[in-house]
């Protein structure tokens, strides 16, 4: 039984989210940002922050007011992010109101997620994912046993990825709540118009996801059922879903207000499961003089009113603050290591990401990697992972279901609770479905957190034709990932800044993605033989954002305005040298192996130093990355030029062919740049 002390103080909390609600209405003027409120999903909320304790975590979605105020959140604090003040305690006035990312020693940690909804589903399960692991491997501290609580309106359930993170929470029993608020509205649709059955009946359809359902509206059942609950996983470590009906008593949003398209009748309706009055009535009806009930209520309001004066009234952000956290800072500075160790045979590319990898799992009990078909029975399609489940078992080495936007997504998750995770899309072409989580969950997860929720993940990609592989497996898309701020991209051409540059990869607190050409993996293709190198020694590291040299070129050649310089990254360093053998000494090659951070110093001192660039990519060229290098070139660098900057790329095809001639058509190769040179260097 709930005591009534804890009832009362249910009560001012809930007087407290109305008078909010209330105040916000009448100021529409000042509470100009769009937002929502709790109204009419108060007694589920409430129920659910009180339970939770502070070793759990919390993915609250964009109606969770009244939760943050059962976990211990003030109104003056929700009123800073509504008013996208300088001190509002989640991002410092980025993001929207109720979106949480919180780390307090008081309360559940509450990572940054977006308002895309559904999409928080797969960063919440990659939480619990990722406290799966550190139990089995036995490095989670405390004697508490945490779990995750992910909050979604019925209406996000439809979302596919949804579909993705109950597979995964139940393939692998892990420890989280999905708790349902069913108000049957989405926007302006009602349920019927939306699904065919709701969250309760859905959830049936997964195998091990014990499910039950609610009246959101009364507290002391919501209290009994998510205390119930939260044992449940606790102690047995497997998901649960709550089914929790609630009615809609405020606007969807303060952009999309209730009039707009809600009938009297149906508010009217929905009215009448109000769980402020039943709460009041309980209270009334266990002795609560109505007198204390007033001045409860009047208590709350004059509260309210006082700290949204002084909400107003509280600095705004300063502009300069806009640049502050796009990335959490690299401990990875310098070069360091071995390259080239005596008395070693070169390796392969793929080899070299095995050996990086190998010595990564290692060192580091908290990473882990995961993917479709990394486990120990392939280790890879390309062979990438041979070895590493064997060696380091099933739970740290392990397959996935076809699902891209978990695979990225989750690693969120596993990085807010502690673990490193390295993941793997099996070729470039696929990584679309994930498209969706690299952008709006992991991207923007350090910067719209005000710094406190970097997301470390190493995201494998390879890239790349290699000779009959066809539309589905041949394609570069990095001009398409670049455009995603908040992200670190790397393109090694060999083996030795495949091994390098992994490290650093994966020792840097922010997301990655690292590109790796399949056509370099062993060497096969012909003249490809220099992406083979002496394996450098286990703490070789190469910093982010360093270009190389790959071929110099003559002084002779640079003193009398006979050479030039290529600007490029991955196969294109190989183009580049089979083309640089027609013009020894004319040509100097710049291997990016960065995207982004890019290299634009060296790219300048290339530009200046030569007076004539080609930029080279295997990537179709209009739109490209290479073509905003080279407009940069131009801007930057455009007194020190001899000739127009030029590029060259694959032709303007939706896709690469599967015929080996096509492909060939298609691509650069050593001819086209031997062509290319031969008129920049008779400019």
């Amino acid at each position: 039984m709930v005591k009534k002390e804890a009832l009362i103080h249910i009560y001012q909390l809930m007087s407290q989210a109305r008078a909010m609600a209330d105040i916000y209405d009448v100021n529409r003027q000042i509470t100009k940002y769009v937002h929502s409120t709790s109204k009419g999903h108060e007694a589920i909320q409430m129920a659910t922050g009180i339970l939770l304790k502070a070793c759990d975590f919390a993915a609250p979605y964009y109606r969770d007011e009244g939760m943050l105020l059962a976990m211990g959140m003030t109104p003056y604090e929700l009123m800073l992010q509504l008013l996208a003040k300088a001190d509002d305690p989640f991002s410092g006035g980025r993001t929207y109101y109720a979106h949480p990312s919180l780390r307090r020693s008081d309360m559940p940690t509450m990572p940054h997620q977006s308002s895309a909804t559904g999409m928080q589903t797969i960063p919440a399960t990659g939480m619990a994912h990722g406290i799966a692991y550190l139990e089995g491997q036995k490095l989670l501290s405390g004697i508490e046993k945490p779990l995750v609580l992910c909050s979604l309106g019925d209406g996000s359930v439809t979302e596919g990825e949804v579909a993705e993170a109950f597979q995964m929470a139940v393939l692998h029993e892990l420890p989280i709540v999905y708790l349902i608020q069913d108000n049957d509205w989405g926007i302006s649709a009602t349920g019927k118009e939306m699904r065919a059955m709701d969250a309760y009946e859905y959830a049936a359809g997964f195998k091990g996801l014990k499910r039950t359902r609610v009246d959101g509206t009364d507290f002391l059942a919501c209290y009994e059922e998510m205390e119930k609950a939260f044992e449940y996983v606790r102690s047995k470590r497997k998901p649960m879903l709550i089914h929790a009906t609630v009615p809609l008593l405020g606007h969807h949003t303060s952009g999309v207000r209730k009039e707009f398209y809600r009938t009297e009748d149906d508010l009217n309706l929905h009215a009448q499961s109000d769980p402020y009055p039943a709460l009041r009535k309980v209270l009334s009806d266990l002795g609560v003089e109505e007198a204390e009930l007033v001045e409860i209520e009047e208590t709350a309001k004059k509260r309210i009113a006082e700290d949204f004066e002084r909400a107003k009234q509280a600095p705004e952000p300063e502009a300069i603050t806009l640049y502050d956290h796009e990335f959490a800072p690299t401990p990875i500075t310098e070069e360091k290591g071995e390259r080239a160790p005596a008395n070693k045979e070169p390796v392969i590319m793929v080899d070299a990401a095995l050996f990086a990898m190998d010595e990564i799992l290692r060192d580091n009990p908290e990473a882990l990697l995961y993917g479709q078909d990394v486990g120990s029975r392939l280790g890879g399609v390309f062979r990438e992972a041979a070895t590493l489940g064997k060696k380091y078992g099933d739970d740290r080495v392990f397959n996935t279901p076809i699902q891209e936007a978990y695979i990225i997504g989750s690693t969120a998750g596993f990085s807010a609770v502690g673990c490193k995770p390295i993941v793997e899309i099996q070729f470039a072409d696929y990584i679309w479905p994930g498209v969706n989580q690299l952008v709006t969950e992991l991207s923007k997860s350090c910067y719209l957190s005000n710094g406190k929720f970097p997301v470390q993940a190493l995201i494998r990609i390879p890239t790349g034709a290699y000779g009959g592989g066809g539309p589905y497996h041949s394609g570069t898309v990095e001009s398409s990932i670049l455009q995603i701020k908040g992200i670190k991209i790397v393109y090694p051409s060999n083996a030795a800044d495949m091994k390098g540059l992994m490290k650093a990869a994966f020792y840097d607190p922010n997301p990655v993605v690292m590109f790796e050409h399949k056509g370099l993996y062993w060497s096969k293709v012909p003249g490809t033989e220099g992406a083979k190198t002496v394996e450098p020694s286990d703490d070789y590291i190469i910093p982010l954002g360093k270009a190389r040299i790959a071929l110099e070129a003559g002084e002779k050649a640079v003193s009398s305005g006979e050479s030039m310089a290529i600007i490029t990254y991955g196969m294109g360093v190989y183009w580049a040298m089979a083309a640089a053998k027609k013009f020894p000494g004319n040509v100097e090659i710049l291997d990016l192996r960065t995207l982004s951070p890019c290299d634009e110093e060296a790219i300048y001192d290339q530009a200046k130093k030569h007076g004539k660039v080609l930029v080279l990519t295997e990537e179709t060229l209009k739109n490209s990355f290479a073509e905003a290098i080279a407009g940069r070139i131009s801007r930057e660098c455009f007194r020190h030029l001899d000739a127009p900057v030029q590029t060259l790329g694959s032709a303007n095809m939706p896709a690469v062919p599967l015929n080996m001639g096509l492909e060939a058509e298609m691509l650069p190769n050593g001819d086209k740049v031997a062509e290319a040179i031969r008129y920049l260097l008779t400019y």
